[in-house]
This record gives C-alpha cells, structure tokens and sequence, in this order.
C-alpha cells in the first residue's frame, strides 16, 4: 500500500478532491524538478530533477495517481507554461528529441506505482528495484523516440549511458527520502 493509499478520505466527494490535490502537487513538483537542469554538453538530454520526482511519485502516490500527476504536467507544458527542462514548454518540446524521455516518465511512474501497490516499497532493495524498472522504462521510451534523431546505437551513448550514475544516485535519495517521507506526513 502506498502512502497515497493509506491517507485517501473515505467519503466520496473528499476522495475525489483528495486524489485531485495529491495529483496537481504531484505535477508541480515534477516542474519544479525540471528546473533542476544540467545540459550535457555531448548530448541533447539534460541532467535533471525529472526521473527522481516522478520515480519518487511513482512510489508514494501509486500506480494511477502517479501517472496522472506526470500526464498533468506534461497536459501543463503542452499548454505553454514553461514546466519542460530549461524552461520548455509547448507541443513541440514533446516532438523533439527528448519528447520520449517525458512521454515514458508516465510509463515510470505507473509501474513504479504498481510496485509499489504490491509491497515492493516495504523493503529498500525491491524498492531500489521497482524504481530501476521505472526508469528502464523512461530509458526504453527516450532513447528509442531519441533513435529517431540519431539513430539507436548513438542515442544509447547520448541518451543512457551518460545518465546511469547519476540516476542510481536518484534512486538512493528517493529510497533515503520514501521513508523519511511517509513518517513525517503520518505523524503530522
């Protein structure tokens, strides 16, 4: 059981703002995580704050309100507010080359959700694990639409490799911040 899970209202109606609130926070905290941009310069895919949010989300919120609270940024940025790594926004950042990296972030947050359903977060290694499948899932996606651009062999080198340390680190502070997270909302 998520965190999400356990603290939803029972009445109908306050489920319903409840899981409306958890998303659109959900989705601003993936924005403000894309402001968390460092451009590589070999490659058109930035480091960001991005993966961690929405692995992070993905956990905590669960499978459906966490690929809901990543579509809600993506509806956000597709409508012009500048939430997209280095400020971009509109329908376009989406087509270009890292459009498959934010497209599988709800992929990410779905499965790291479901697994998280399951009880894979009771334990840090599965935890670990749940988010390494997440975000394989944003690396599938991303590089193959990065693929497209470059070709699949160059957007391995471009669009994952450079990005393994430094997302293995993400997934140490989420699995450092799930917990800490969940003790603190629960106490207060």
């Amino acid at each position: 059981m998520t965190l999400a899970q356990s603290l939803r209202p029972v009445h109908r109606t306050h489920a319903f703002v409840y899981d409306l609130v958890v998303v659109i926070g959900g989705s601003f905290l993936i924005a403000a995580s894309a402001h968390i941009a460092v451009p590589v310069p070999f490659s058109p895919v930035p480091v960001t704050g991005q993966t961690f949010a929405v692995l992070f989300l993905g956990a905590l919120l669960g499978s459906a309100r966490g690929a809901s609270a990543v579509l809600a940024y993506l509806g956000q940025g597709i409508a012009g507010l500048a939430v997209f790594a280095g400020g971009g926004a509109g329908i376009a950042h989406l087509a270009g080359p890292t459009g498959g990296y934010l497209v599988g972030f709800v992929g990410a947050a779905y499965v790291t959700g479901y697994l998280a359903e399951r009880e894979w977060n009771s334990r840090v290694l599965s935890a670990a694990a749940a988010m390494a499948l997440g975000n394989g899932v944003i690396y599938a996606v991303g590089a193959a639409w990065l693929g497209a651009f470059v070709g699949l062999e160059r957007a391995f080198a471009l669009g994952v490799l450079p990005f393994l340390v430094g997302d293995a680190l993400k997934i140490g502070l989420a699995m450092v911040l799930l917990p800490m997270t969940s003790a603190l909302v629960r106490r207060g």
